[in-house]
């Protein structure tokens, strides 16, 4: 089973710029938030969470394109594999998000660059964001205009959740991680 210490070295062998690592810590903390909601194991889904762009920087036009057989050389089970993949669904492949913990990296992928932007504009960072003040972020689509919000509904309907309560899940997960994230209070 990956662990998040292999997923770390894994990671730092294909990657180096500081902001890609620190989505990968943002992933990493919603994973582990919807882990615990679904009563997962959380481990495993953290490695997954901090993983998924593995291949991103060599190759970002080539995304998950060159992910699949450098994991499987590296010991992940299928599993993992495709858990990491199916977060590209639609937009880079047609790996569908099946099990609780695909759907969930498909979402959060997307979904924690808005709760990042958002609680970096605020004095007090993360440490006191409610869901209300991330929906008015959401809502408003020239905010983080990049991160696909139709992408973030679709996928969290297949969690059978609405965006605020996923976004919630996330927010208190990342919460634990402010200073690790850099949002935590601004001096």
């Amino acid at each position: 089973m990956l662990t998040l210490e292999k997923a770390k070295e894994l990671l730092s062998q294909t990657t180096t710029e500081e902001h890609l690592f620190l989505h990968a810590k943002n992933v990493m903390a919603a994973m582990e938030g919807l882990a615990k909601h679904f009563g997962e194991d959380t481990e495993l889904w953290k490695a997954i969470g901090y993983l998924h762009d593995y291949d991103y920087e060599k190759f970002p036009e080539e995304h998950l394109l060159h992910t699949e057989k450098p994991l499987k050389e590296a010991g992940l089970e299928d599993s993992e594999i495709r858990a990491i993949l199916a977060h590209g669904y639609v937009t880079i492949n047609d790996v569908e998000p099946i099990t609780n913990m695909e759907k969930a990296l498909y979402a959060v992928d997307e979904l924690t660059g808005i709760i990042q932007a958002a609680a970096r504009m605020r004095p007090m960072g993360i440490t006191d964001m409610e869901p209300s003040s991330f929906m008015k972020k959401f809502k408003d689509k020239k905010f983080a205009a990049r991160c696909d919000r139709e992408l973030i509904k679709k996928a969290c309907g297949m969690l059978n959740m609405e965006v605020k309560e996923v976004a919630a899940i996330c927010i208190e997960a990342m919460k634990g991680y402010a200073d690790e994230l850099k949002l935590g209070v601004k001096e």
